[in-house]
């Protein structure tokens, strides 16, 4: 008897869906891993990492491709904390962070824990989108 192929849950497969994405095996197999634990920030490399754990046989460069899918249509959150590390968010509501500076890890911080007294004006034409705050500590 052959064994029964293991599918992603349904909610994972709706997620591609819904944003569009056609589920290809490595998009979906990503998606199991970012989505299957929770809330999670995670850098390209460390998402690279924990695919060759879990025997997913996939390129950096697809993970950077489709790390840039998921947040471009909604499913992550880009944290840019220096030119060259960014963090991919799956808690996608608004929020902000604390990053720690000795061991590179992020923390949710709820935007009721942040006051933001006032904000410049938009340039003409231009709306703010979302404001991000890092608050960087060390530990």
């Amino acid at each position: 008897m052959m064994p029964l192929k293991r599918w992603p849950s349904p909610t994972i497969l709706q997620r591609l869906h819904d944003a569009g994405l056609r589920p290809t095996r490595q998009r979906l197999a990503l998606a199991k891993i970012l989505f299957g634990a929770g809330d999670r920030h995670v850098t390209a490399e460390e998402l690279f990492t924990e695919a060759k754990t879990k025997r997913v046989k996939v390129s950096l460069a697809t993970i950077y491709n489709a790390l840039h899918d998921f947040t471009s249509r909604g499913l992550l959150r880009e944290i840019s904390i220096e030119s060259e590390r960014s963090y991919f968010d799956t808690n996608v509501t608004d929020h902000h962070h604390f990053f720690f500076e000795r061991s590179g890890e992020l923390q949710d911080l709820g935007l009721d824990q942040v006051k933001i007294a006032s904000l410049p004006a938009a340039p003409k034409g231009a709306k703010i989108a979302r404001v991000d705050v890092v608050i960087r500590v060390t530990d």
